[in-house]
């Protein structure tokens, strides 16, 4: 499968004009708890927030959250590509060892 571009009004994640998100398939190995819907709103739990990236490479910068969101906790690996306009989304998935 491949991956999949929501375009959303334009928030501001790390001092960035985010304007699309785009999610891996990866994603799809947690399909029983994990929606793209879902991955939308968790994404939009990162607005006007800052994050130090985990690494980087080449011109992307990794990051790993934690998100509470209706009372669970989620882990999920994004990442920013410099001089780009989205959120690209490598997996989530709900942390159930809280």
């Amino acid at each position: 499968m491949e991956r999949r571009a929501y375009k959303i009004n334009a928030v501001t994640i790390n001092r960035t004009n985010i304007e699309e998100i785009i999610i891996d398939s990866h994603i799809d190995k947690h399909s029983d708890h994990i929606s793209d819907d879902l991955i939308i709103e968790l994404v939009l739990e990162l607005v006007h927030t800052e994050h130090i990236a985990e690494g980087v490479r080449e011109k992307f910068q990794y990051f790993v959250s934690e998100i509470s969101h209706n009372q669970k906790r989620y882990k999920m690996v994004w990442l920013l590509e410099d001089h780009k306009f989205y959120v690209g989304v490598i997996t989530a998935f709900r942390d159930r060892r809280l």
